[in-house]
């Protein structure tokens, strides 16, 4: 438990930090929302009926129905090559104001296209060149992780992973599995997978978060994955947990967004500290960040101001996160080497 005396947020803020686990659909501006909706010609409703459409409020119901239906309507706004620009490069400011150094940015590229009936591979292209303007611009080394939907046709994903391995000189370093787990099994994507490996993808799953520790176990054991995204029920399972631990799998939690979509029941009670106390390579992470109107730093203030983490656990944390990226060994190295030269000593 913290035995040092509270930080303002502004500290927290001014922190060098990685970001792991991040969507792009859940990182748009809602002014960004209110221009592209008006130049668009959409009927939009006004501010405030539209931040509740697109964010989650502290009045409302917190389930992951509630929290899923936020994208409903995100993806309406997808409409040219310029939106998807600009909330990328927009996406990358905001982290650069965040005193990010370095984030994986995962992004959905059958949800991009779906408003206009984009090809998949263009609006890969056009994320691509976005985060390569945004570096440019902001200084935040950014990479790129390709999402596919347990929900959807398998088709789509093979479809994803060919153009996604095409394009690995690119900076698209991963695969990612979202999506409803609840509902739908990723064993219907093993060969996926599979496949994603064996053109040299890196692979994230979403898992233990909307349903248990078995389909932690799935990730792992027939997934291959090396990463679970969320991962936070994996407690509820003894030899799940023992797994994950032996295998030294890092875990990519967020922590509000596991209370907004109802994984718990209040921020007080989420596992993180006891995933810790477990042995678990845990990073720290935002999820969505504009859907839960957060930042990574006002997270990182959450998990010691009010969960009890030292800010020693923090660096730990930090660092774990770097060491579990997916960037070559020499840049993590380096990355490294640049969050113990920035991070302060408690």
């Amino acid at each position: 438990m913290n035995t040092i005396p509270p930080q303002p947020i502004q500290y927290y803020a001014n922190l060098p930090k990685v970001e792991l686990h991040r969507h792009l659909e859940g990182s748009v501006r809602l002014a960004t929302l209110l221009d592209v909706g008006r130049a668009s010609g959409m009927n939009l409703p006004k501010t405030g009926e539209l931040r509740e459409l697109v964010q989650m409020g502290s009045e409302e119901e917190y389930s992951y129905d509630k929290f899923l239906s936020k994208f409903q309507t995100l993806r309406l706004f997808y409409r040219s090559p310029e939106i998807i620009e600009r909330v990328t490069i927009e996406t990358i400011a905001d982290a650069a104001a965040d005193h990010i150094l370095y984030m994986e940015l995962r992004f959905t590229p059958v949800a991009l296209s779906r408003a206009e009936g984009f090809p998949l591979g263009e609006v890969m292209d056009w994320v691509i060149g976005a985060v390569q303007k945004g570096e440019q611009q902001y200084g935040v080394k950014t990479r790129l992780i390709a999402g596919v939907n347990r929900h959807e046709d398998v088709s789509l994903a093979e479809k994803v992973v060919e153009l996604a391995a095409e394009r690995r000189d690119r900076g698209l370093l991963g695969l990612d599995l979202a999506g409803n787990e609840a509902q739908f099994s990723s064993r219907g994507f093993l060969g996926v997978f599979k496949e994603a490996r064996q053109a040299g993808l890196h692979v994230t799953i979403h898992a233990g978060e909307w349903a248990g520790a078995e389909n932690v176990m799935d990730a792992i054991l027939y997934l291959n994955a090396d990463r679970i995204g969320h991962g936070v029920r994996v407690l509820e399972d003894p030899d799940v947990t023992a797994l994950a631990r032996d295998r030294g799998i890092p875990f990519e939690v967020c922590v509000t967004s596991n209370y907004q979509s109802g994984v718990v029941p209040s921020l007080t009670v989420h596992p993180l500290t006891r995933m810790l106390a477990h042995g678990l390579n845990v990073t720290i992470n935002t999820d969505d960040p504009s859907v839960s109107q957060i930042t990574l730093g006002s997270e990182y203030s959450l998990v010691c101001e009010e969960l009890g983490l030292s800010r020693e656990v923090l660096h730990q944390r930090v660092v774990a996160a770097a060491q579990a990226s997916f960037l070559p060994e020499d840049e993590k190295a380096e990355l490294v080497r640049l969050l113990g030269n920035e991070f302060p000593q408690p």
